[in-house]
């Protein structure tokens, strides 16, 4: 497979604590989350032990309450500890946090994916990265990544020592923090004040090999009367797991097709002529090799249990060596059909099932008071991090002999098949045979450097108010490499002339060219000269570089109080900010020239954009302390916004809260959100891609019953036969869409729910309760039409139009071979709408000498749907394949002395993309395809110990080792026969074991 080419209350209880279980929902007050000052650092710190003291994300003011209208999940570093999680990536991307939603993680290294491949990033609610806003200490985070679609976040960059706790808020919040916060907000806090030192070491071990994981980490700090200075550094290592190295992944993928009377599936696989099951090779059959190529041609020599075309079914166009076929059209080669030509290869065990990084990360934070400027604080933060990461891929390698070469030996005879490829690589020579090889292993990797540095000055104005400005700057800085044939030296290599000793050089050697192998068994079973190989191959170097400066000053204090005694007193906070970015993407040389064979090609991605903000927020607490109300509050936001790129906007949120009983909370917000276009959703330049041929809408349109269809008149008015079938792949370039006027998304988001806390007697322990309901609607969506759409749209139109080449019709063409080239871009056309629940239980209750917690959290989504144009109807993926209506996780803790024993259990509720293609496409796959999952159940055991400064954690992840659910190949994205979707454990079970020291 070429890798790169297949593929977002009120609790009054002082002395509850925040060492509950990952994913606790908890309607938290936002104690200026923005920017702590110098007492909130102090709170930050006291996180641990008291929960009305705690800092959290969704708002600018300063609170002495913990309610909120918006619900919050808070993660603390103890907890993530326990749970076994190695890296900060590690725990924002589990399903505790983003609540079943399929994230861009280490198993999408061989795909195209925004930020390149390594790139960790972050999708709250499932609606992808730029839609959810990554903070740390309450400041935007930079996007950092490789190639020309760097536009979120990559959580490789952050830190993992230094964090206190993570902040998550489910909620729109474009009028408090700006663009992308669309679904949700994430806030890494950092240790304000540490003084001391710290050390750690954790190690994560798979029990059946690869993936191995290692953290180091120390700490130190000092604090002292007027000033302050931290320091951390974390050094992460996670080693290659490979294809070959997890049975399910590698030991004879399947179709799965055809239902047996029990309900499963395999009844009808392909079977060899002994009766064995055929496997499909790593990729599900999407791989020929050890095949040739020609034109049709009957043969009485086929492999067992081929079927060709014509009315004999003994025609064929694929063939595999066969020494004793002396007889055959082609002489030594067998004929061979889809179902009984070779797609494995061993090398494709060892490709990438997680690839493998090494990531540094430093961090040095500190702060001075100025004793002037209001009580000023000076303050300042340095991260910055590097990511080595690489991955291995299998390569299937095409060599087009062309008609008449002497390169193709005895079988000269051979007559031209197809055109001369429109990338020259035959010197315009049409072609005769094409050898489908299996190369071999080829390599990508990057390095990515990333410095963020912030400075600021915050301080008192007045006794009642208080101010913060800040500069930030970033900067993302990747050099990106791939191993690549290219395509002006494979054409050398096939211009040759003879040496005058029954061999060929090459006709140019300016470049120490290599000729190409005259057409052997050996070749067509991928057995290639090494210097040939060399002379094909070199490797091909990027570079993309992204930088952000911010500038942000904002005030928040008392504004007055309320003219009633029931009433408090009404907070505001103002501020203006801003920011400007740019991305600079130049790819290498070859790819910018279209001169990598078989892959992708781009140009550079430039472009800038920036803006100017003002907002305000206000909070106003009506009643306090009355009967029938122990607080009634709104919160309201508005801000302004100005970019250059689409102009300016404005966003607004409105918020409730009512506690009318001590044991009972309800809370309501509703708001708009923006996401300004991402710069290379802007600027990307032209970048290739291949589609599959299947999409080209002329295949067999003459069996078409809609003769009246203009995609039956257009097809039939190119000339093609009736029962025309595409053979080349479909070549797609995608371009940026700032040219086109590519505006800024809007949202809406709702939410409403309520938090019980009954007054329980006290042998019963505590409980609460959380229920909240979202719904999130983005409207003018940015969406990148697919080469389907694009087809489609063109030849759906009248023949005027198509033939004119007009509209879509512009955007696809079609060569002498028939081939298609289709160029497509970003436009705002798409409507996403997602709906559903988050419950929340938590217990706590002293058992013996030591405390018992319980945790469940439920997400329910009640509609993931949407559609690209706005005459489509809404399609709703909810329960399908890769985005389950459902998930869950139980955490169960109990803490005596020193120790404490951890249990979880993650659950993924059941899926079936069934129903789905019944409602929307009127097929029901059922008796065909596996397409649907069963539940399925994770648990993780850990033991901590606590002692002196001591902390030592050991434990199990996925405790039964539970393999991922397998489908049918063919109907969804797989690794093996396991659906593609980071909320199953594609590792197994592992221990791990970490070990700190405070000094």
């Amino acid at each position: 497979m070429a890798w790169n080419n297949r593929r977002n209350t009120h609790l009054n209880k002082s002395k509850l604590t925040l060492a509950l279980a990952t994913a606790l929902l908890l309607p938290a007050s936002a104690v200026y989350a923005q920017s702590a000052t110098e007492d909130q650092g102090e709170k930050a710190q006291e996180t641990a032990t008291d929960l009305d003291k705690i800092v959290v994300t969704g708002s600018r003011i300063a609170k002495d309450t913990f309610n909120s209208v918006s619900p919050v999940q808070v993660i603390t570093r103890e907890e993530s500890t326990i749970a076994g999680f190695s890296s900060t990536t590690g725990v924002l991307q589990s399903n505790a946090v983003t609540g079943g939603s399929d994230q861009i993680n280490n198993m999408y290294g061989g795909y195209v994916v925004n930020g390149g491949p390594g790139v960790n990033t972050l999708s709250l609610r499932g609606l992808g990265p730029t839609r959810t806003l990554v903070l740390v200490n309450g400041r935007r985070m930079s996007p950092a990544g490789s190639r020309g679609a760097v536009g979120a976040a990559d959580l490789n960059t952050l830190p993992n020592i230094a964090i206190s706790h993570i902040e998550v808020l489910k909620d729109g919040a474009s009028s408090i923090y700006g663009s992308d916060a669309v679904a949700g907000v994430v806030n890494i806090v950092t240790e304000q004040k540490f003084d001391g030192a710290q050390v750690e070491f954790q190690v994560n071990v798979p029990e059946h090999g690869g993936g191995e994981e290692t953290r180091w980490s120390a700490m130190v700090g000092t604090v002292r009367d007027n000033w302050r200075l931290s320091g951390s550094l974390d050094i992460y290592d996670r080693k290659v797991l490979e294809l070959g190295q997890r049975g399910w992944a590698s030991d004879c993928p399947r179709e799965y097709f055809g239902r047996n009377e029990d309900g499963s599936y395999g009844a009808d696989d392909y079977r060899d002529p002994s009766g064995n099951i055929v496997c499909w090779g790593l990729d599900a059959g999407g791989v020929t090799i050890g095949t040739l190529g020609t034109a049709n041609a009957a043969s009485d020599f086929f492999a067992p249990g081929s079927v060709g075309s014509g009315a004999n079914g003994n025609v064929f166009n694929r063939w595999r060596p066969n020494a004793a076929a002396t007889g055959s059209p082609v002489v030594g080669f067998e004929g061979v059909d889809y179902y009984t030509r070779t797609t494995f290869a061993p090398d494709m065990k060892k490709e990438a099932l997680i690839s493998p990084t090494t990531n540094v990360t430093g961090m040095l934070q500190g702060a001075l008071d100025l004793n002037t400027l209001g009580n000023a604080e000076a303050y300042f933060e340095i991260l910055a991090s590097r990511r080595e990461s690489d991955q291995l891929g299998y390569l299937q390698h095409s060599m087009d002999y062309a008609a008449g070469s002497p390169l193709l030996g005895q079988w000269s005879y051979l007559p031209a098949f197809m055109a001369a490829p429109a990338d020259g690589s035959t010197n315009g020579e049409n072609v005769a045979a094409r050898a489908f090889i299996g190369w071999g292993l080829y390599r990508n990797w990057q390095k990515v450097n990333f410095t963020r540095a912030t400075a600021g000055l915050r301080g008192d104005l007045g006794s009642t108010w208080k101010y913060d400005g800040y500069v930030s700057f970033a900067k993302s800085k990747s050099d990106y490499y791939t191993e690549n044939r290219l395509t002006d030296r494979i054409a050398k290599a096939n211009d040759v002339v003879s040496d005058g000793n029954g061999g060929f050089v090459c006709r140019d050697t300016s470049d120490g060219c290599v000729a190409a192998p005259v057409l052997s068994y050996d070749v067509v079973n991928g057995i290639l000269p090494q210097a040939y190989r060399d002379y094909i191959m070199q490797v091909t170097h990027g570079t993309t570089e992204y930088t952000e400066k911010t500038a942000s000053f904002g005030v928040n204090g008392r504004l007055f109080d309320m003219p009633w005694s029931a009433g408090g007193t009404a907070m505001a906070a103002f501020g203006v900010e801003y920011r400007g970015s740019k991305i600079d993407d130049t790819p290498d040389t070859n790819s910018i020239n279209n001169n990598l064979y078989g892959f992708t090609s781009s140009t550079p991605t430039r472009g800038k954009d920036s803006v100017k903000e003002v907002y305000g927020e206000i909070a106003l607490p009506l009643l306090s302390g009355v009967t029938g109300a122990e607080e009634l509050s709104i919160n309201g936001s508005v801000r302004y916004t100005d970019y250059d790129s689409y102009g300016s906007d404005k966003t607004w949120k409105v918020g409730l809260l009512y506690t009318p009983v001590s044991w009972l909370t309800v809370r309501a917000s509703r708001g708009t959100s923006f996401r300004a276009p991402a710069l290379f959703e802007q600027f990307l330049g032209a970048t290739s891609g291949f589609g599959n041929q299947s999409l080209d809408p002329c295949n067999d349109w003459g069996g078409s019953n809609d003769t009246a269809s203009n995609s039956y008149k257009n097809c039939q008015s190119l000339g093609l036969p009736g029962d025309f079938q595409q053979t080349s792949s479909i070549t797609a370039y995608t371009k940026g869409g700032a040219e086109t006027g590519l505006a800024a998304e809007t949202s809406t988001s709702m939410t409403a729910g309520i938090v019980l806390q009954p007054e329980m007697p006290s042998w019963f322990g505590d409980l609460s309760i959380a229920a909240d309901y979202y719904d999130v609607q983005v409207n003018n969506g940015v969406a990148k039409l697919t080469t389907g759409q694009v087809l489609g749209l063109c030849y759906g139109q009248s023949q005027a139009e198509f033939t004119a080449g007009t509209g879509y019709c512009g955007l696809v063409s079609r060569d002498a071979n028939n081939a298609l080239t289709v160029t497509s871009g970003y436009v705002n056309v798409a409507t996403d709408v997602v709906r559903g629940w988050d419950f929340n239980v938590r217990y706590t209750r002293d058992i013996g000498p030591g405390e018992f917690r319980a945790n469940a959290v439920i997400t329910s989504f009640l509609e993931q749907s949407g559609k690209t144009f706005p005459d489509d109807p809404f399609k709703d993926r909810n329960g399908m394949l890769g985005a389950p209506e459902m998930t869950g996780q139980l955490n169960l803790s109990y803490k005596i002395r020193n120790w404490n024993v951890y249990y979880g259990l993650d659950w993924v509720d059941s899926t079936s993309s069934y129903e789905y293609y019944e409602k929307y496409d009127d097929v029901d796959y059922r008796p065909y395809y596996n397409m649907a999952t069963d539940s399925y159940f994770t648990s993780n055991l850990s033991v901590q110990w606590t002692n002196d400064g001591w902390q030592i954690t050991g434990g199990v992840r996925n405790l039964a080792d539970k393999d991922p659910p397998l489908i049918s190949s063919g109907a969804y994205s797989v690794i093996g026969n396991a659906p593609l979707y980071s909320g199953y454990d594609m590792i197994g079970r592992s221990y791990h074991l970490s070990f700190s020291k405070k000094f």
